[in-house]
Order: structure tokens, then sequence, then C-alpha cells
């Protein structure tokens, strides 16, 4: 039987009044998200394209980041989510009409945490605003060093080192990283890491997870084919073991 986690604790709530960046060009949408986000007491601000949005994040960082694909300039949405990650970890949600898969994936590679199509009500964006906000919080309250193995986490400097070398994380990867150190050689539930990582409008978005676990397993395990660190029980959830002997385990 395999040794299970016992049920999450109630979820931190998302900070009051943070401060979103909308990074888009349509007068419409902006007008739209602008009312949502205040008459939630957000505090808002706009740029209409990617260049203004790196200045505006360098200058004055905010809390998230909403973020169109298609915009004016030389950078679309992708570029300025990767262009972000070469210096910052703010949170970051796409807000895009695209609906494939493959652009999806696109967005989450580049580093974002979550992705919104268009047309979305308020409630959906409130509620996924809410969720990365507040995970993000939850990490910044975690003790400042996990040590898993060979593999140290360094959750003030948002940074993973494994055999002496930085990997880069994003805050979604990491958040997911630090759950599973916490419950270190326990089975954690695909519902538990959903509900703690992403909250618990998500508790059966199992493809999310699926995701993040891949990315993770290419960034730590030696061999991302055969796990030998965060490991599968399949059907039931996924595991993070801190035994260097651990016996490679199949993975999905």
């Amino acid at each position: 039987m395999p040794n299970l986690l016992p049920d999450p604790s109630p979820m931190l709530e998302a900070p009051a009044g943070a401060r979103i960046l909308i990074v888009e060009d349509e007068p419409a949408l902006v007008r739209l998200l602008r009312s949502i986000l205040e008459a939630a007491h957000y505090h808002v601000r706009v740029v209409p394209e990617g260049e203004r949005a790196l200045e505006q994040i360098t200058l004055e960082p905010p809390d998230l980041v909403l973020l169109d694909l298609l915009l004016p300039g030389n950078l679309d949405g992708y570029d300025v989510c990767r262009r972000i990650r070469e210096f910052s970890m703010v949170p970051i949600i796409i807000v895009s009409a695209r609906t494939h898969e493959e652009e999806k994936i696109l967005g989450f590679e580049a580093g974002a945490d979550d992705y919104i199509t268009k047309p979305f009500s308020a409630r959906e964006l409130l509620a996924r605003v809410k969720a990365v906000l507040r995970r993000t919080r939850v990490s910044a309250v975690m003790p400042p060093r996990i040590r898993i193995g060979e593999i140290e986490v360094d959750i003030a400097s948002h940074q993973v080192v494994s055999s002496a070398a930085p990997i880069h994380l994003t805050p979604t990867e990491l958040k997911l990283l630090v759950v599973l150190a916490r419950n270190a050689n326990k089975v954690v539930p695909h519902s538990i890491l959903l509900t703690e990582v992403w909250g618990p409008e998500y508790r059966d978005e199992v493809d999310y997870l699926r995701t993040y676990v891949r990315y993770l397993r290419q960034k730590l395990e030696p061999d991302p084919t055969s796990p030998r660190y965060l490991v599968t029980t399949p059907g039931v959830g996924y595991q993070l073991m801190t035994d260097t002997g651990a016996h490679t385990q199949p993975h999905v």
C-alpha cells in the first residue's frame, strides 16, 4: 500500500490589492479586463505592446502579468514571456483567442503559469488570477531551503541546484517541486497536487499536472525517460524520492 499524503490544509487567500499589469492593445478588451479587476480591488496598469511591458516590469515589478499573444511591434506574446523569464519570476497568465493545444503548450514552455482562452467570464478570470496569486504567496512563506538528496531547492532565490549546476524553474514548476519535496517519499495524489499548486478549481485538470511533471523531469532527472526522483504511482499521483538508490518506476 503506498504511503499516501492526507488531504491538504486550507489554502491561503490571494493577496489583497495585488498589482496586475495588462499587456494588451485591444481597447475593448482592456476596458473589460480593467473593469473586472478593479471591481475586485486589484491595482491595474496597462501597456499596449511587448517592449513597453518589459520596461514596465523592470522599473516597477507587478504581482502578476496578463499577457495577450497578438501584440503590435517586434515582440509577440511568446517572445515577451520568454524575455520576462530571463530576469523575472513574476507570474504570467496568457489571455488569448488561440485555443489549440499546441499553442497552449508553447505558452507554458515560454514560461507562462496559466492560459485563459477568449471569450471568458469575469468569474473564470478572477478565479484564475486568484489561484495564481495564491500559489505565489504560498511559495513565499515556505522555508528558504529544502534539500532532496543531491538536489537543493532555494525558495528565496527561486533556484534549484543539482550537482552544483543552477537549474531555471518557472514559479509553477518551483511550487510543484516544493509541494512534492515537503512530502518527500510519500505519494501525493493528483487532486492534492492540483489543489495546492493551481487551486481547488483545478483539482480535475490532470493534463496540467502531467505537463508540468514532464517539464520537471526534463530539468531534474539524469534520464527523463527513466525517472529516478520524480516517480509515478499509476492512477494515483506522484512521489519525490530522496533515496539515491530509488528504483526507476513507470511514468505518465
